[in-house]
């Protein structure tokens, strides 16, 4: 059980950096952008940007102004 919440803590740093990533690239782009746009700014695999832009979407965090672009909110 302790070991699950360790690798549970890790992924959440992790993910929280890889948030940090995704918004400062937005931001630097200073337009909408897509996930895969941001995915080569970074280095980071499309799919996983795709998926942690969605989640900041939810936490609105960023905002999408048209289908698939999304900018910081």
């Amino acid at each position: 059980m302790v070991f699950c919440m360790v690798i549970s803590a890790e992924l959440s740093r992790s993910e929280e950096k890889m948030e940090k990533k995704i918004l400062e690239a937005m931001k630097k782009a200073g337009k909408p952008v897509r996930p895969a746009d941001v995915a080569k700014m970074i280095g980071a695999d499309g799919k996983e940007v795709s998926k942690i832009m969605k989640d900041l979407k939810k936490q609105g965090k960023v905002a999408s102004p048209k289908a698939c672009f999304y900018e910081p909110a």
